[in-house]
């Protein structure tokens, strides 16, 4: 049995691994690698023919982890793809989504007298959609699923998102019983909406994210404290409006059902929000659709309140009329759109208008790359440029990480010491610092740690 990692291996993105077991090829997740701006370019290139895969393995819907099966399927992958419910429902608005962004990039410039695109091409298109969403497969949570007479699955939930998964494989490598946890991204216990991570089983071997190794996450306050505080800052003690920057899958959700119980409970007097994203709505019928995988807290609530997801003073905006309505809404309010990194989206829209203006306040709530305009401002740039003008920053440029989705170090190490004393532990899905940093604690514990490079196989 050969294990290889192809992407997010010394880094965050694009994560995919190659699990051969015989003859047999697993792919768990197939997901974009958007480390250098030619992506588009650098995804076309398998390191494998996309044709000999004969089964994947999702393990949840973003885009870093399910973005490229697309082109896996243009380029001839034939097999299923194995996810849970909501991963497949959510995973399907991502990658529609994708090919309107790849459409845009490509008609940035005239169209070439033979009417071919100009800017780069697109990595895939709706077909490729399509044809990717006829190969899912669902598979419930912690119900063993028999791939074949050696190797069997379990989903096992790991909050993050909704739908989101380890992946826990049991193999017959000839005549001997082996197991392989692959975890996906790893969430944190009581977030807004999501499930707390279940313990992993015991096994032989752990592929584990890294991306807060070495890190932790704020506990001197709680997300309702930070809101409110942020709120009343922003938009009670001085009649301003609050930008938050959300992904419109997962973050907004939660953070809709936040606000959802500060405002029941009348910790702030009426405030108007606006949720600008059309892919949020989408998700969010989503999240209703499958409201049997949310965590007690929300089945709580709207048996007693009702729609976590709706209350008075909220606001879902679908047409770009709608979004400009926004722009010209002088009282206080609170505006929450993607994208999250600031990387496109309407959230530009309301930058453009706002990024001058001192009685706005931006509150970053995620993780936001290197390169991207949301880093830029979290590093204090004092003037960005944005929809090709340079404009002075005026705005107040906040963040928080009590919304993160990840996992903290302590939460990495605790999940990884569920598995028992697994014979060698795999760190991917992380920057060099903080897998550097988890490979170290995880090694004074007593684990065989490896941090693997892209392209590396490893015989298990």
């Amino acid at each position: 049995m050969k294990l290889t990692f192809w992407g997010a291996a010394q880094q965050v993105t694009g994560s995919m691994h190659l699990l051969e077991i015989g003859h047999y090829k697993i792919l768990i997740d197939c997901g974009l690698d958007y480390e250098k701006e030619t992506y588009q370019e650098e995804n076309q290139q398998f390191p494998f023919d996309p044709a000999s895969i004969n089964l994947v393995i999702l393990t949840h819907a973003h885009i870093d982890h399910s973005g490229n099966l697309p082109t896996l399927v243009r380029l001839g992958f034939e097999g299923q793809v194995l996810c849970t419910p909501p991963t497949a429902d959510l995973t399907s608005i991502l990658l529609f989504d994708s090919v309107e962004l790849f459409l845009r990039k490509a008609g940035r410039k005239p169209r070439t007298k033979r009417g071919n695109f100009s800017g780069p091409k697109p990595l895939y298109l709706h077909k490729h959609v399509m044809d990717t969403i006829d190969r899912f497969v669902t598979i419930a949570f912690n119900k063993p699923f028999k791939i074949n007479g050696d190797i069997s699955l379990t989903f096992v939930p790991v909050g993050h998102l909704l739908g989101a998964a380890a992946a826990i494989l049991t193999i017959n490598d000839n005549g001997i019983e082996k197991k392989i946890a692959f975890t996906g991204d790893i969430g944190r216990e009581n977030y807004p909406v999501l499930v707390n991570p279940e313990p992993l089983p015991e096994v032989d071997y752990v592929v584990s994210e890294a991306t807060y190794g070495g890190r932790m996450h704020t506990k001197d306050q709680t997300l309702e404290e930070r809101l409110v505080q942020e709120i009343t800052e922003a938009c009670i003690k001085s009649p301003g409006r609050l930008i938050i920057p959300a992904f419109s899958i997962g973050r907004t959700q939660s953070l809709v059902f936040a606000l959802n119980q500060i405002f029941t409970k009348k910790l702030l007097p009426p405030i108007q929000i606006f949720v600008d994203s059309p892919m949020a709505i989408q998700a969010t019928e989503v999240y209703r659709k499958h409201h049997n995988l949310v965590n007690q807290e929300a089945k709580d609530f709207y048996q007693t309140m009702g729609d976590e997801f709706e209350f008075e003073h909220l606001a879902y905006v679908q047409t770009m009329k709608e979004s400009k309505d926004v722009s010209n809404y002088f009282d206080p309010c609170i505006i929450i759109s993607s994208a999250g990194m600031l990387e496109g989206g309407r959230i530009q829209d309301h930058l453009y208008y706002n990024i001058q203006n001192y009685y706005c306040t931006i509150l970053f709530i995620g993780y936001c790359a290197k390169g991207t305009l949301g880093y830029k401002l979290l590093s204090g740039a004092p003037i960005v440029r944005i929809k090709d003008r340079e404009m002075m920053v005026y705005a107040t440029i906040r963040q928080t990480d009590l919304l993160s989705g990840h996992g903290d170090h302590n939460d990495l190490v605790k999940t990884i010491k569920q598995t028992g004393q697994p014979k060698k532990v795999f760190l991917v899905h992380g920057e060099d610092k903080s897998l550097q940093s988890l490979s170290l604690a995880l090694q004074e514990d007593g684990f065989n740690v490896e941090v693997p490079e892209r392209g590396a196989t490893f015989e298990l």
